[in-house]
């Protein structure tokens, strides 16, 4: 990662600003939707709406009609647990999930991402 002298965000190549794919039931929805063709995915914490862009115009050749950005805090989730020796106690354990960004992003009309349509006709 280089950084600019001149800014204090770090200069991102294409390939550190995607990270993955995200294929749940919701995002599934998105790229049904309508004529348009909607993809999620999880990016850098430090990218912006113009290194996604870029980023997904270069790496899979298409044309991006728009580009909006959602911050997924870290929750705190709790699970239960029986105590080994007496059956009538539980325990709770706190776990705490990841926070991440994540990127939903809009194609124009009559693109689309091959890398993401073959991974679900895999499935």
């Amino acid at each position: 990662m280089r950084v600019n002298p001149n800014s204090l965000k770090p200069n991102l190549s294409i390939y550190q600003v995607l990270k993955r794919p995200i294929l749940t039931e919701k995002a599934l929805a998105l790229l049904n939707q309508n004529n348009k063709k909607k993809y999620v995915f999880e990016i850098n914490r430090d990218a912006s709406k113009v290194d996604v862009k870029n980023a997904v115009e270069k790496l899979f050749n298409v044309k991006v009609e728009k580009v909006n950005i959602i911050n997924i805090p870290e929750k705190t989730t709790y699970y239960r647990s029986r105590y080994k020796f007496q059956s009538n106690r539980n325990i709770y354990y706190r776990h705490k999930t990841k926070s991440y960004k994540k990127a939903i992003i809009t194609l124009k009309e009559g693109y689309k991402i091959d890398f993401v349509e073959n991974l679900l006709e895999k499935k």
